[in-house]
Order: C-alpha cells, then structure tokens, then sequence
C-alpha cells in the first residue's frame, strides 16, 4: 500500500508566486532558460537550469550545481519564499482549457519505488539521471514535483475537491502564457490530513506519469547517503497524486530530417506495402489531434503522415494476439517504417528521428515539413491512461516518447527540503 507523508514545504510569498514559477527544467534548453531569466531574474529556471548562468562551461560542472544551491538560498535569505512552520499537505489545481486537474502535493517513501508500489512505463537515461542526481544533492531539495497517477476507488478525488471551498483564496496562484491557472492551498487541519493520509493507505499502487528521472534520481541519492545525514526527508520524495482519469493524455509525433534511400514517391509506394495509405483531405490544423477517418477505428492502427505537402492517413488492422507492447501504434510504426524502411534502430539517439509532444497544433508539423527542416511528420493518436497503466502493472517498458500528459506542473511553487 501507498505511504504518503506531510512536509514543510518551501514556497513564495504569494505576491512572489507569478515571478518565481518557473516552467519544468526539462522542457527548455539552456539558451531559452537563459533568455527567460534575462527577463525574470527571480525565475526559479535560476535553480533547476543554473547552467544557463554558465554558458562557457559543461552542464556537470561542479560549479554549476553550487550557483543552483547559492540561488536557493539566496530566494530564502531575500524573503521571497520561505518555509512553513508545521508539515502539511497541499492541493495543486491547474485550470485550463475549460477543465480542471486536482492534485495532492505531498512526500513519498523511496522505498515505495524499489518495491515497485510506485511503478513506471519509461527507461531512464544515465546523463539525465545523474544530472538531476548531482542537482538534488547539491541544492538538497526536491524542486521538481513527480506526477504521479492513482486508481481512485474510494472517491478520494472528490474529498480532495471538496477541501476548497468557493472563494477560498489559494496560498499560490499563476496564470502562465495563454489558458493554464496554477493555484496551491495549503491543508493544515490535523483531522482532514488523517483522513487523505487514511484514505491513501488502501491504494495499492503509484505509476509515474511525468517525472521519471527526477523519482529514479532521489532514490539515487537517498542510496548514496549512507552516513544518514539527510534524515528521514532524504528517503522522500515530492510528488503530486492525480486521479489516472481525472488527467489528460496527448501523443508525441516522430519527425525525420529525410527519407534516406527514398523520394516522397517511392516512400509513399514502399509504405503501401503494410499500411493502406489513402489522402486525408482537409484538416482542422488548430487541434492537437487528427480524428481518424476510418470506420470502427479501435480495430485499427491509424498513423497521420505528413508529407509533400499533403496529409495521409494510414491503416493496418489490429493483430488480436499482439503482445501488449507490440500492439501501441508508435511501437508498429517503429518496427515497420522508422527501423524496417529507414534503419532507425534506436530511437532515442538517433539524430534522423525528432519528436514534438504535447498539445502543439497539427500546423506544427506541417510547417516543419514545409520550411523543409524535416522530410515527412507522423501525428500519432494518445495512448489510452489505462493502457499505461497496464504495461506498468505487467513491468513493460513503452518506446521513448510514446506518452504527453496534462497538466504540466511548474516548478518553485513547493519546495521539498532534506537540509
């Protein structure tokens, strides 16, 4: 069963929200971090991309970990965050696109994840890992929250909704580039953190959504305190619990910078071979996703290409003795397009084979393909919530990039603390 922890976390002072926050650290590059904390000089980017600071040096430079602990301190010596006088819990509620997620911020045992009660469907990759190793170590905090999924069979995602009342003003609140609010509020009442935590110890399991280099990376460094200096908070880890239906699910789309061996006719001629490839006519290049055309498409492999100028959908019947794995779409598309035509056999290295997640418009892809930086754009449909979490029940591990999930949460809202 799942324990769930109270923490004193650190976070702003509230009018000290909005400059603070700050997106994930892992999706901008050093010199849009950079760019940002021109702007912004308070932005938490300051903390968890102190390498933009150090454009001269290698990101692992010790020196580079030591100014992202210096900027920590430095937000709490100036005042604008700091730390709560008593552990507590807290609700994280993203409003956008007309809908709302509701979160619990709180700690989990690392032991949680050995034992494999909090499970995951990615690889991790060994220079992403130990840099946010080395990142925790340094600044002795878990800044970045891990999005984790829960089952709720108990109605918890309704007493958690229930805590805020209307008119209740968020301890946090920011609104970020278009549509998204992120609010915090802080639970204190004894007999209400009883109960979530009561309620917690009948779920039997935890699966990462988003997050799983920062959740292997704290295990890395609770492995390594072995003088036990951190204390008990150095076996925790922060992460925000959603409800696994109560989250939303976007593809990742495979990009190539050329075709190899191919023109976009003998590219279209060979992929005929499997697929039935037929023009798709006009789309609504505003949407994040391209609705299949063909009938009774969930007996079906359905691919959106992009190419030439022209988009096409692209079909193969389901194979009902498929392996779980092998029946994903990205997982055929791999197997029979990027590997078996163009020999792209890693797909996570590979420098033909680019990626655009989340929720970008369809036009994207198409402009991409039409300033000719890539040859053709694969829009794939979203993986369903409850198929992930059934590869992570069975211990599979999904292709790179195969999952985009909502909302995304921004750093330096709540700080987790080991010092």
């Amino acid at each position: 069963m799942v324990r769930i922890y109270r923490f004193a976390a650190v976070r702003p002072e509230r009018s000290a929200a909005p400059a603070i926050a700050a997106v994930p650290y892992d999706v901008v590059t050093a010199d849009e971090a950079r760019a940002i904390i021109a702007k912004n000089p308070k932005s938490f980017l300051r903390v968890s991309r102190s390498d933009a600071e150090f454009p001269d040096l290698p990101q692992n430079d010790d020196r580079v970990y030591q100014r992202a602990r210096d900027n920590f301190l430095t937000l709490l010596k100036d005042g604008s965050m700091h730390r709560d006088a008593a552990p507590a819990l807290y609700i994280y509620r993203v409003k956008q696109d007309g809908k709302t997620f509701v979160g619990l911020c709180c700690c989990l045992d690392v032991d949680d994840y050995r034992n494999n009660s909090i499970r995951r469907h990615e690889q991790t990759r060994y220079d992403k890992e130990e840099d946010r190793t080395r990142h925790i170590e340094s600044t002795r905090t878990h800044n970045g929250p891990v999005v984790l999924l829960y089952r709720d069979l108990d109605g918890i995602v309704s007493f958690i909704q229930s805590l805020v009342l209307p008119g209740s003003v968020p301890d946090a609140e920011v609104r970020t580039g278009g549509d998204p609010l992120h609010q915090i509020f802080r639970i204190s009442d004894p007999i209400v953190l009883g109960r979530l935590e009561a309620l917690f110890a009948h779920v039997p399991c935890l699966y990462i959504a988003d997050g799983h280099h920062r959740a292997k990376s704290a295990v890395n460094v609770a492995d390594r305190d072995r003088n036990g200096q951190g204390g008990d908070e150095i076996n925790r880890f922060m992460g925000v619990l959603f409800a696994h239906d109560h989250v939303r699910i976007h593809s990742y789309s495979r990009l190539l910078t050329n075709l190899g061996i191919y023109t976009a006719d003998t590219f279209l001629r060979q992929l005929k071979e499997y697929f039935d490839v037929k023009p798709y006519g006009a789309i609504d290049d505003r949407g994040f996703n391209i609705p299949p055309k063909i009938n009774n498409p969930h007996q079906y492999h359905v691919v959106h290409m992009y190419i030439a100028g022209q988009w096409y959908e692209c079909s193969h019947p389901f194979d009902q003795y498929a392996a779980m794995l092998d029946a994903l779409d990205v997982e055929v598309l791999q197997k029979h397009v990027l590997e078996g035509m163009l020999g792209i056999t890693d797909p996570r290295s590979d420098s033909r084979l680019q990626y655009l997640g989340g929720a970008r418009p369809i036009a994207d892809l198409a402009h991409l393909v039409d300033n000719g930086e890539f040859a053709v754009a694969f829009a794939m449909q979203p993986v369903r919530v409850d198929t992930v979490l059934a590869i992570a029940d069975a211990n599979g591990v999904m292709p790179p990039k195969s999952t985009w999930f909502e909302p995304k949460l921004l750093s330096g809202l709540l700080v987790h603390t080991f010092d």
